[in-house]
């Protein structure tokens, strides 16, 4: 039984946030180190394909901001909990002229329906915890001030079945909904060819001399940011 969860403290920890998203200016000698893959962000498809099979049962507990990646990484645990009040969920990559790598345009569909994952990854928007539960983004939203008992009690009591009654229960679910590995890993190369496009770079440049990546108004409201966003000229290559 594997639980993740804002809540926990410790240096890094900042309460808004459950886990935001690829850190885009990140040391990439993690991933040097790492065994050769079409380009680095096929590791993160393979960990999250790994994360969806793995034989325990995993639990998100979204008490802040989970988006692009930290998205990503929710989708692809068993179960979601979030906060009504501070759980803030979406997948802003459309408006960086990309497209998500981690699978949400697999997954989304067989959660939320064909058309809301269309709104969630076309619109680019945050959606907080009543509207999240509202189209299966997440299982449920609770409010924060029941949030930590609730899940806690949920977890507790999942723990006390029996382990083989639930790894099987996780295969069968499994193979019942869970997106083919190709079509995760098709996500991930479309993600790298959009990066690798002009118009990326270029929104990207000026979103981190407006904040992106930094503790500012941009990234607590990323999802009305890229609503904003305006693609210069010249910048975008029809495909």
């Amino acid at each position: 039984m594997k639980r993740s969860s804002a809540t926990e403290t410790g240096p890094q920890t900042d309460p808004d946030f459950f886990l935001a998203h690829y850190d885009i200016a990140a040391d990439q000698s993690a991933f040097d180190a790492l065994p050769a893959a079409p380009s680095p962000f096929h590791h993160w498809a393979d960990f999250l394909i790994r994360l969806a099979k793995s034989r325990a049962v995993t639990i998100s507990a979204l008490r802040g901001r989970a988006r692009g990646a930290g998205s990503e990484f929710a989708l692809a645990t068993d179960i979601r909990f979030a906060s009504r009040e501070r759980a803030v969920l979406g997948q802003f990559e459309v408006g960086f002229a990309a497209v998500p790598g981690g699978g949400p345009s697999t997954r989304l569909p067989g959660m939320v329906g064909r058309g809301r994952a269309f709104e969630i990854l076309l619109g680019g928007e945050d959606f907080d915890g009543d509207l999240a539960e509202r189209y299966g983004y997440v299982n449920r939203a609770v409010p924060d001030t029941e949030f930590v008992g609730f899940v806690n009690a949920f977890a507790e009591r999942v723990s006390r079945f029996d382990l083989l009654a639930l790894a099987d229960i996780k295969r069968f679910v499994n193979a019942a909904s869970l997106p083919a590995d190709d079509a995760l890993t098709a996500e991930m190369d479309a993600f790298a060819e959009a990066i690798a496009r002009p118009a990326a770079p270029s929104i990207i440049g000026q979103a981190f001399e407006d904040g992106f990546q930094q503790r500012s108004d941009i990234e607590l409201n990323l999802g009305a940011y890229v609503g904003k966003v305006v693609h210069k000229p010249g910048t975008v290559t029809p495909g």
